[in-house]
């Protein structure tokens, strides 16, 4: 009795399954029996209506093969499934047993209040819910037109995959990628492949892969790049704000500037783009290449660049801990600003410069740089050269202000403006001779010890030559015996030798990355 009441229940079922995919003829004005290839079908002509289940396929005719359940329908197709989807195409071919849709020509596939999408070859694939073109398609909704040669929509998630020459729209943007995702529901596009999007104001960025909300205007993505019309960021990862113009970089990150030949590395950054400034810190350091490839490095906890449309309000400013590297000089101060329009280097709260042997200190200190070198060096209140000559002698300047000049990468010479003075030690060769051959000695002749309001210090290859001093001076030179240790030292000498910064203190771009 049981096995009875299983297999009746096992027919039931059975029929109901087969009833359930079985397309039925609903409505046709005029229908004609026919044979093809030996296989009887009704030719169906005229307001035609199938059913199956909850699909309906309307057309102007058809050719009904019931017994392998299968529609060729023709003109103004019309296919509603359900209360969300709306199909209309030139053409079908449908399969009821695996309820499979192939529409052609004129395909517009409709997620109500969703999204639509245009194409001529679409395959509706009802059990996966999967509509999947080829050979060109175009997805459009409220806020993105999306173009690829193919793809498939996800009827239940709403989630459009494109793949091949994807391109797309926005009233903000427009991109291109290879391959890409969309939600038309969330309005979320996920980035699976390099992609490029380019901002109506002409700034690109370049991603691998993350997402953009184009509701919210923001996203998180990872490996790419942003282009301005001044700079090129490129980092690990992004987050970016478009409803604020924000936008960060993290990890890896480097700022090219375009005009002013500079690069500019660090951890992260951060870039306002109504503000027109970036900030990067974190190891961060900047390197300026010269025409020679004679690069100037500068490091600090963090570092500001600020665009203006006017060229005297551009700059780069440097904060905190600042260290200056170039193979002719090297420095340290608290904070520095970098003048664009008129190459000026502007150094804050005691700075310090070197130059080959001579040390350079002041309140401030600012140097005009002309063809990629230093022209010449302002020190403002509190000036200070000192150098240490082969013998250890420390020769001195100080004064209120002073102005060096340079000539290629040495100091040609210094010029003293209020309360000058000044030590430096003569030296003299000579050659010896010896039981073990001739040797050239270098010794003192003596201290040469100036005060006067305005002097010059000529130098020769970088190092104290000669003074002239103006308005009565008052100079004394002192024979070697005769020298104390308490007279060899102006007041406020400070040597900082050790504070002297090497290339490997201000280049701190990461070991797996090649140095600049």
């Amino acid at each position: 009795m049981i096995r009875l009441v299983f297999l009746i229940v096992f027919v039931l079922t059975t029929q109901l399954s087969i009833a359930q995919r079985q397309v039925k003829l609903k409505k046709a004005d005029n229908l004609f029996g026919a044979i093809k290839d030996g296989e009887r079908f009704d030719r169906v002509i005229g307001n035609v209506i199938f059913v199956q289940n909850n699909t309906t396929i309307y057309c102007d005719s058809a050719h009904f093969f019931k017994k392998k359940n299968w529609v060729e329908a023709f003109g103004n197709i019309h296919i509603t499934d359900g209360d969300s989807v709306d199909v209309v195409s030139h053409s079908l071919s449908y399969d009821g047993n695996k309820r499979i849709a192939h529409l052609r020509k004129n395909v517009v596939f409709t997620k109500k209040g969703i999204a639509t999408l245009y194409t001529d070859f679409l395959d509706y694939d009802r059990p996966k819910s999967e509509a999947r073109y080829f050979n060109g398609g175009r997805l459009v909704d409220s806020a993105n037109v999306l173009t690829s040669k193919k793809g498939y929509y996800d009827i239940r998630s709403n989630l459009a995959s494109f793949k091949t020459e994807v391109k797309g729209k926005n009233p903000d943007y427009t991109l291109e990628s290879d391959t890409l995702q969309y939600n038309s529901t969330t309005k979320i596009i996920y980035f699976r492949d390099h992609t490029t999007v380019t901002d109506k104001d002409g700034s690109t960025a370049v991603y691998k892969s993350g997402f953009y909300n184009t509701n919210l205007k923001a996203s998180a993505l990872t490996l790419g790049q942003i282009e301005t019309a001044e700079y090129k960021i490129k980092g690990d990862e992004y987050q970016l704000d478009d409803v604020r113009k924000r936008y960060r970089a993290k990890g890896r990150v480097i700022m090219t500037s375009k005009e002013e030949n500079m690069l500019i590395f660090g951890d992260d950054s951060f870039y306002d783009k109504q503000l027109g400034i970036s900030k990067v810190y974190g190891n961060a350091f900047v390197a300026k290449i010269g025409d020679d490839l004679d690069t100037l490095f500068i490091t600090a906890d963090t570092l500001v660049s600020i665009e203006s449309k006017d060229p005297k309000k551009k700059r780069l400013l440097a904060y905190n801990q600042v260290k200056i590297y170039k193979k002719d000089m090297q420095g340290v101060a608290d904070s520095l600003a970098y003048i664009a329009i008129d190459s000026t280097l502007h150094m804050y709260t005691q700075p310090i410069l070197w130059n080959n042997e001579n040390q350079m200190t002041a309140d401030s200190i600012y140097m005009v740089m002309k063809n990629k070198n230093i022209d010449r060096l302002y020190m403002i209140a509190n000036s200070f050269v000192a150098s240490q000559d082969s013998l250890r002698n420390f020769n001195q300047i100080k004064g209120r202000k002073m102005t060096a000049h340079f000539s290629g990468s040495l100091i040609k010479y210094v010029t003293v403006s209020g309360n000058g003075e000044s030590i430096y030690h003569a030296l003299q060769e000579k050659e010896v001779e010896t039981d073990k051959g001739k040797f050239l000695i270098t010794y003192t002749t003596g201290m040469n010890k100036m005060i006067c309001s305005n002097m010059r210090i000529n130098f020769l290859e970088g190092r104290v030559n000669n003074v002239s001093a103006y308005v009565q001076p008052d100079a004394t030179f002192t024979p070697p015996h005769e020298i104390k240790d308490s007279d060899r030292l102006l007041k406020g000498f400070d040597w900082k030798g050790k504070l002297r910064p090497a290339r490997k203190d201000v280049v701190k771009r990461p070991p797996n990355e090649t140095n600049p």
